[in-house]
């Protein structure tokens, strides 16, 4: 490389050496830079790395410290929890004395109020079974008049009926006339019979409501007689009621001085306590501490260096990975792009086939199916079938691009047919070419032709023109394609 390039130098005019230079400085200037970018960027993410395993060790120590502190203040306040739940104890056995005695009272007065409200549920329950007997007579009653009135209602209909139809046999002539009187006195006494439905309906509803407001009239007296005795009960033990609750606050403000006081003296209690651990302890807990955070000291150092050999050794798998991902993703980009441009091709192919297509192919783009319909079920029925075999599989994930494929087939039909007709066409004119180049030479005169068979010679009207011309449909007729669906391949193939 140096030989080459000191070739290349000695070729070069002094401007195309002083380009080359500068060129090569700006090149060693962008690969200095490059470097420092990545001396940087390495010194960053190992102050980042450093700065995180600080917080963690920082974190760790002061959870160990919280656990020191919690076992510490554990033991304290289990002995004070001892003390609270003596007195507690001692508090308790004497106000549950007191609300055994309260809870009697209270006892005695709830059996005279459930027995009260029993009285009062059985009137009240007694005056409602009263009222719905009252109300089932009286429903009883309309119903009894109701069926005697449908009862007269239905015999005086089917005696109208009756005489109707005998007048209908006997007076044919005038039946328009009849039919009109019949109908008004049908509606008469449709209107007649309403009018006393109504009549009996309105008297039931005033019976109704007189039995209402005079059963609301007993249960109003009979809720002010109660109210009257809850009074009466209620001014009967006011006076206990009071002394209840003065006894209450004194107990309760005696309560409070006790508490008090015992505080105090357990506070002091404590104190002297805490006082002399705390003189015994200090000396031990130092020592323990100190030697504890020198293992702990030990165990971060050697922590800190297996982890900076771990990080270096991940730092050189990562850039491995690295340059691997970048050359796969470039071979994946030149792929992309390959395929990018193939559907470009296709799209400007697609394009420019469109402008060339008839009018008959951009209104129906795929020719019709030739499948009978029993067929086509068949078809179906394969097709909503899950594949059993690999390539029947592989052909389901392309489904999508069985229009495409109509229309491909569509096209390679029209294309070997085009060059079917085209081969018809050359070997026309071939023979038409043969049978000119006959005549012409039967109108011309020279020995190469007189010494074979004149063409234009008619004897016994017989010539000598081989006429070999096959015969052939005209190149405007219309073409026949040859179809084969895909589905009924499948159908035999799958």
């Amino acid at each position: 490389m140096p030989k080459q390039a000191g070739k290349k130098l000695a070729k070069m005019t002094e401007e195309e050496r002083l380009l080359y230079m500068q060129q090569k400085l700006l090149e060693e200037e962008e690969m200095q830079k490059k470097k420092e970018d990545m001396l940087s960027q390495f010194l960053k993410d190992k102050l980042s790395k450093e700065e995180h395993n600080t917080r963690l060790n920082t974190l760790k120590l002061n959870e160990k410290w919280r656990t020191v502190m919690r076992e510490a203040k554990a033991t304290d306040l289990r002995k004070d929890i001892e003390i609270l739940s003596q007195t507690f104890e001692r508090i308790v056995d004497r106000k549950d004395s007191v609300i055994r005695a309260l809870t009697k009272d209270l006892e005695e007065a709830e059996e005279q109020y459930a027995t009260a409200m029993r009285n009062h549920i059985q009137n009240v329950d007694k005056l409602v079974d009263l009222q719905r007997s009252r109300l089932v007579l009286l429903e009883n009653e309309f119903e009894a008049e109701l069926e005697s009135l449908k009862e007269e209602f239905d015999v005086e209909r089917e005696q109208m009926i009756a005489q109707h139809e005998h007048e209908m046999t006997n007076l044919e002539d005038i039946m328009y006339a009849m039919d009109q009187i019949f109908g008004e006195v049908s509606n008469d006494a449709r209107q007649e019979f309403n009018s006393t439905r109504e009549d009996l309906k309105n008297k039931s509803l005033e019976e109704k409501h007189s039995l209402r407001v005079y059963l609301e009239g007993l249960v109003e007296d009979l809720w002010m007689q109660f109210q009257l005795a809850l009074k009466n009960y209620i001014d009967a033990t006011e006076d206990r009621k009071m002394a209840f609750e003065t006894l209450k606050s004194r107990d309760e403000k005696s309560a409070k001085e006790i508490e008090m006081q015992m505080k105090k003296l357990q506070r002091m209690q404590d104190t002297i306590a805490a006082l002399k651990i705390k003189i015994a302890a200090n000396s031990r807990k130092c020592e323990a501490e100190n030697k504890k955070l020198r293992d702990e000291k030990d165990a971060i150092k050697q922590h800190f260096l297996m982890q900076k050999s771990q990080m270096n050794y991940l730092r050189a798998r990562e850039h491995e990975r690295l340059v691997k991902l970048t050359l796969e993703s470039n071979a994946a980009t030149k792929v992309l792009k390959s395929v990018c441009a193939k559907g470009e091709h296709i799209l400007k192919m697609a394009e420019m086939c469109r402008k060339l297509e008839t009018e008959e192919e951009k209104v129906l783009p795929f020719y019709a199916s030739s499948l009978t319909p029993d067929e086509e079920k068949r078809v179906q029925t394969v097709m909503i079938k899950k594949p059993c075999e690999a390539l029947a599989e592989v052909m389901m994930n392309y489904m999508a691009l069985e229009h495409f494929w109509k229309r491909y087939n569509k096209v390679l039909l029209d294309q070997m047919v085009l060059e079917q007709e085209k081969h018809a066409l050359l070997q026309e004119n071939m023979n038409l070419r043969q049978l000119l180049k006959q005549y012409l030479d039967g109108i011309s005169v020279n020995e190469e032709i007189l010494s074979n068979l004149n063409p234009l010679i008619v004897i016994n009207n017989k010539t000598n023109v081989k006429m070999n011309i096959p015969v052939i449909e005209s190149v405007a007729s219309k073409p026949v394609y040859n179809v084969i669906e895909a589905a009924h391949i499948i159908d035999h193939t799958v």
